[in-house]
């Protein structure tokens, strides 16, 4: 089941869950909305190797904002801290700025019991777009786990910036040589 907004901020007020910090404006009646942070980042080269870390430029945006173009994936993060041990979190866009053409959490946005952090935002548009530090971007909502919970011991949950993937996590943990021929089946 999904938490209300009074639940959220209940549970906000109990230490059940992180939102730090929790501004009362930003409660919606399911969710509560999250802020993008003044970093983002993007890869320099092209195409994108999941078997070698890629390099990546970092942008702090401007105070005027800064223009976001089509086929770029931009990694930001939340200015929030957020997480629960005891309900899952799941971070989501807003429809407010969908129906700008941006669209937040593109694969990822179920994240894991335990994991307390600001959270990568996996960033794309449609049609160039400025976007703002500070601006509400998308919306978290918890949900109740059922059953034994299994706190997230992995290497994601332990960053706060904007952080594109590691290989190793990729792979599990085992080393990936990246010279390995991939044969289409």
């Amino acid at each position: 089941m999904i938490l209300t907004g009074p639940a959220i901020r209940e549970a906000v007020a109990a230490g059940h869950i992180t939102i730090d910090p929790y501004l009362p404006q930003q409660s919606n009646p399911n969710s509560h909305g999250y802020r993008l942070g003044p970093t983002l980042k993007v890869f320099t080269r092209t195409p994108v190797d999941p078997h070698a870390s890629p390099p990546t430029r970092t942008i702090t945006i401007p105070r005027r904002g800064y223009r976001l173009r089509p086929g770029r994936v931009y990694l930001g993060s939340t200015v929030e801290r957020i997480g629960s041990d005891r309900y899952v979190t799941s971070l989501i866009g807003r429809s407010s700025v969908g129906r700008l053409g941006l669209f937040t959490q593109i694969s990822a946005d179920l994240a894991q019991l335990g994991a307390v952090h600001c959270w990568t935002l996996e960033i794309v548009v449609t049609q160039p777009l400025r976007v703002y530090a500070g601006m509400v971007i998308g919306q978290v909502s918890f949900w109740d786990a059922i059953g034994d919970h299994m706190p997230y011991a992995g290497y994601y949950g332990t960053l706060s910036t904007p952080s594109p993937f590691a290989p190793h996590a990729l792979a599990g943990g085992a080393a990936v040589d990246p010279s390995a021929e991939v044969t289409a089946a």
